[in-house]
């Protein structure tokens, strides 16, 4: 064989072989990228990079939210004609931080007005098994002492726990006592568990309505539209997505 054709040959093999190295550690790359990403959402239940859905994308048809009813309880106008309904876990890192971003913006007497904001319970129990508990003493606040119990309730269990299952259970009793609750009632309500059916039925609502994690929040149009989103979203972001409504 000449010269010139063997080193024609040898080029061709040697450019055959880089194209094959090259064409493997892309491959390589792209298997190890999926089973990153793969691992890193297995099992993800808290919300914690915010998103919002567009209703354009998704039929509201395909996110059932159970009515507004006297057994929920609201904050802001109950005549508004937009609402905006949480779902919350009271041990939720994220949840602590959105509830923290929610009460600034019905600060602001635009949103107090034109916006109903309700709270349900969805207790991540694999993860906070504390939660549905706190949820149900919640619920026993509310029912001794209304509405605005219950709110005073939320609003100190989120300030008092350092989240992820850490507040201790025995503190309960001191947060009805602080929100003005009577204790013995207090006490006799939350160990009863006559509120857990009522956690339940909030955590099935949300079920039903898409949620997969928390903060889960779904916004309601007087035109009927379903706008979703996920995560601690900071107050300017929530008002900017309520102001494209209002």
């Amino acid at each position: 064989m000449g010269l010139d054709k063997r080193s024609a040959m040898l080029g061709f093999v040697g450019g055959f072989l880089v194209l094959c190295t090259i064409g493997f550690f892309i491959l390589l790359a792209v298997v190890l990228t999926r089973g990153v990403g793969a691992s890193s959402n297995a099992g993800a239940q808290h919300a914690a990079a915010p998103s919002v859905v567009d209703p354009g994308t998704q039929p509201a048809a395909e996110i059932t939210v159970a009515p507004v009813t006297d057994g929920d309880y609201v904050r802001g106008n109950k005549n508004a004609k937009i609402t905006l309904i949480e779902y919350s876990d009271l041990e939720c890192p994220f949840c602590k931080q959105f509830h923290n971003s929610l009460r600034e913006v019905f600060a602001d007497k635009k949103y107090a007005d034109n916006v109903l904001w309700v709270y349900r319970h969805y207790p991540l129990t694999s993860i906070h098994p504390k939660a549905p508990k706190e949820a149900e003493a919640a619920e026993c606040a509310g029912e001794l002492g209304g509405s605005t119990a219950f709110w005073k309730y939320i609003d100190r269990v989120f300030e008092v726990t350092p989240a992820n299952n850490g507040l201790d259970l025995a503190e309960l009793p001191k947060i009805a006592q602080h929100v003005g609750v009577n204790v013995a009632a207090f006490n006799k309500c939350l160990d009863s568990g006559s509120k857990a059916a009522m956690v339940t039925e909030d955590a099935a609502s949300g079920d039903a309505a898409g949620v997969q994690g928390t903060p889960h929040t779904i916004v309601l149009t007087p035109d009927g539209q379903k706008i979703p989103f996920s995560g601690a979203l900071p107050a300017s972001q929530i008002k900017q997505i309520l102001d494209s409504v209002l």
